[in-house]
């Protein structure tokens, strides 16, 4: 979520002194790659986290410590850093920040976004209600209580049917069902995993239709309610299910020009229908075909985040004049020009999974896999000595493949090469 500079007198500065406050939780694999392109805008950056940094007392402004579990507190700290050091914008690198990033750019005078359209993004019930209403092609949805009883509930449900938390990110807890016994399975399964953490304040589990098809995700910048297409990745492994593990992007799309328009109008108006006007926005959507049952055909609106892409995949990315993903967004943040152009090469990422739940205790192969031709680099992001868990319980993976080539097929080809190099010893 990216707020911009509004027209109250004191955030009018000269570009030397412009001053970008980065919302970004001491967890995000994105400090390093925001803090980077901060520096080459030029411009003074201030790191919000939700813990204390070492140096935060003598740093002069580089970082403050912002209660992220508490959004009026939050707002209120930002306030009150502004009254030392005034803001000029301000950028929210995950769900997580964007409602306060919203709501402290509405009582500090900035261009935002609505805070109730970046709560949407951040509980898939609301996000549905809201597709819905606005008549944008979304899964047919229910809810259940996590006291309700699965088994009765069961017998109301078509299937196959998706379940899913109403906040988790990375695909976490969420399963398909294809039977009444497969439903109380999983929903079971996704209510132990709420109980287990910080999310057990979340009381429903969203119910779904399942929509065949292929998936996409689109990396796009709203200016102004228009939508700019920065990647079209496609997906080549199937995500059928039981569980929704992603694993290749790949960028240009190989999908023709008539469907890639189709992605974006739907893509603009799913954004435009719930309030976002301004920031980066990243859509998953469904590919429907025609079928038996059904010749309701195209796009369909998975989800929706008023962010960029997550964990490293925006290394993916390169745009004219070498600027990165998070150079655009900031470049936008702080009302400069942007240019939204990508490389001409293809590119893509696949993020390695986790085959199973243990001590990760060594990683075998990444120098044979970093020798594969059109591989760019391999990041383990796992700590070895660390438990690794996969989906649907966990949220993370083991690391990232990036690859760069002439066509999207030999991307596709450098990244499954260089996978089947590595090997993963888990205790």
């Amino acid at each position: 979520m990216v707020l911009l500079r509004g027209t109250n007198p004191r955030t009018t500065f000269t570009s030397l002194m412009a001053r970008l406050l980065l919302l970004i939780p001491s967890t995000s694999y994105r400090v390093s790659d925001f803090i980077a392109a901060a520096y080459r805008l030029g411009v003074d950056v201030t790191i919000g986290s939700n813990e204390p940094q070492g140096l935060e007392a003598i740093t002069k402004g580089r970082t403050v410590t912002i209660n992220f579990s508490n959004t009026d507190i939050a707002v209120n700290e930002i306030k009150t850093f502004h009254t030392s050091y005034p803001i000029t914008a301000i950028v929210a690198v995950d769900d997580a920040t964007g409602i306060i990033a919203a709501k402290a750019s509405l009582e500090l005078g900035f261009k935002h976004n609505d805070p109730e359209a970046i709560k949407a993004t951040t509980n898939k019930l609301l996000l549905r209600q809201a597709l819905t209403r606005a008549d944008i092609s979304s899964p047919n949805y229910k809810s259940i209580a996590l006291d309700d009883d699965p088994k009765l509930r069961a017998r109301d449900i078509d299937y196959p049917c998706v379940l899913k938390p109403l906040n988790l990110s990375a695909s976490q807890g969420v399963i398909r069902a294809n039977t009444q016994i497969e439903f109380v399975k999983a929903f079971d399964r996704i209510k132990t995993l709420l109980l287990d953490t910080e999310q057990r304040t979340q009381s429903k589990i969203l119910i779904e239709d399942y929509i065949e098809g292929e998936e996409v995700a689109l990396e796009g910048l709203m200016v102004d309610g228009k939508l700019n297409v920065l990647a079209l990745f496609d997906k080549p492994d199937p995500l059928e299910g039981p569980y929704f593990e992603e694993t290749i992007y790949i960028t240009p799309s190989r999908k023709t020009k008539e469907i890639q328009n189709t992605i974006k109008n739907m893509a603009e108006q799913a954004a435009n229908s719930i309030g976002l006007k301004e920031g980066p926005l990243h859509i998953e959507l469904r590919l429907r075909p025609k079928n038996r049952t059904s010749n309701e055909t195209g796009p369909y609106v998975i989800d929706m985040a008023a962010r960029s892409i997550g964990g490293l995949c925006s290394r993916s990315l390169q745009f004219s004049e070498k600027l990165t993903l998070e150079d655009i967004i900031l470049h936008h943040a702080m009302g400069k020009p942007i240019k939204t152009s990508r490389e001409p090469s293809a590119s893509g990422v696949m993020m390695i999974p986790i085959p199973k739940a243990g001590i990760l205790e060594r990683v075998d192969g990444t120098l044979d896999a970093q020798s594969i031709v059109g591989i760019t680099n391999v990041t383990i992001s796992s700590t070895i000595g660390k438990k690794v868990t996969p989906l649907p319980d966990g949220n993370k993976y083991l690391g990232f493949i990036f690859a760069k080539a002439n066509q999207p097929e030999e991307v596709e080809a450098a990244l499954r090469t260089a996978h089947s190099k590595l090997s993963f010893k888990i205790i």
